[in-house]
């Protein structure tokens, strides 16, 4: 099938075939997100699909599973394998909604749990090409804040490239589907976080995503997960702070609103 192009698919880590698997999901599931594999469409056969991205018949059946399983296509046994509707969120976290800190302090509680540990996994899963991207969005990162300019899509796209160089497709749907709520600073003002030193604060934040990406170009778990613990819980107590200054004006807009 002409919409599978091999020569757009990055596949990571030749050697593992649970990433080989992953990579192969990612480029299906994105082809069928951007409409380039429309709803009810036949993806190419097995044997078609080992060609296009010069795998084994065992990776295909892999990451065919892994497609079946999240929703995206079913297999109708003696006809082929079709492309089904996109499938709902299934968190239910409509993240144009989280405006509050309370709310990006609940969120935070999440990503502890699960980011921790993807960053563990992520230190014993990463391909070269996974750890050169990572590398380049910090670079990304720097020259924008150098710059004065916002680096929260690139903050998003740091930890998004760490739950991809898990190899589990899951942590990425989770993280993807928050978008950009997963940054605080992308819904509370820097400043207030920072209290009045932005500069200051943003080049705390770059520290502490150099810490994770170290740990995880040595490929030392334990010490990604406790470099992303770091990072996520400094990041909570920032929000907490920011939170206590805000009190008092909350507090003062509930009182005009009760006597007006």
């Amino acid at each position: 099938m002409s919409n599978l192009n091999s020569t757009s698919l990055p596949i990571p880590g030749r050697s593992k075939p649970r990433n080989l698997a992953q990579a192969v999901v990612e480029h299906i599931t994105e082809s069928i997100r951007n409409d380039s594999l429309k709803t009810g469409e036949k993806l190419p056969t097995e044997s078609e699909i080992m060609q296009i991205y010069g795998v084994s018949r065992t990776v295909v059946r892999e990451a065919i599973s892994h497609l079946k399983a999240a929703g995206f296509v079913e297999t109708r046994h003696g006809i082929g394998t079709f492309v089904l509707p996109p499938p709902k969120t299934g968190m239910g976290l409509p993240h144009e909604s989280m405006v509050t800190i309370r709310d990006v302090l609940d969120i935070l509680e999440i990503r502890i749990s699960l980011e921790t540990e993807a960053a563990w996994h992520a230190a014993t899963r990463r391909s070269e090409e996974q750890i050169q991207a990572l590398a380049e969005v910090l670079r990304v990162m720097q020259t924008a804040q150098e710059n004065q300019q916002n680096s929260v899509d690139a903050d998003v796209q740091f930890h998004l490239l760490i739950a991809q160089a898990t190899g589990n497709a899951y942590f990425v749907d989770l993280l993807s589907q928050l978008g950009r709520t997963i940054i605080p600073r992308a819904r509370i003002n820097t400043a207030l976080l920072a209290e009045g030193e932005p500069q200051s604060y943003l080049q705390r934040v770059r520290h502490e995503h150099e810490d994770i990406y170290q740990a995880i170009l040595r490929k030392d778990p334990e010490a990604a997960r406790a470099a992303m613990r770091t990072h996520l819980s400094h990041s909570r107590e920032r929000l907490r702070r920011a939170q206590e200054l805000l009190e008092p004006e909350v507090g003062s807009e509930k009182a005009n609103a009760a006597q007006s």
